[in-house]
């Protein structure tokens, strides 16, 4: 089986509350947070995972046109 190397922007921004909220443009309803940045961005790239796991679980396509290298 073919490994596929996908790579997706990750969006952080920091709230009035000093929250890291992170967001995944190209996977719909991939959202997390964070206390800092850097776990925002751990936090985002665990949802990743998740989200591409959940797809193949369900045999959907995953399309890497939005992917960002």
């Amino acid at each position: 089986m073919e490994t596929k190397v996908l790579n997706y922007r990750i969006i952080i921004e920091q709230d009035e509350d000093g929250v890291f909220v992170a967001s995944v443009p190209a996977l719909q309803g991939c959202y997390t947070e964070g206390d800092t940045f850097e776990e925002a961005i751990k936090n985002a790239q665990d949802v990743i995972k998740l989200h591409v796991a959940s797809r193949k679980d369900r045999r959907e396509i995953l399309d890497d046109s939005d992917t960002e290298f």
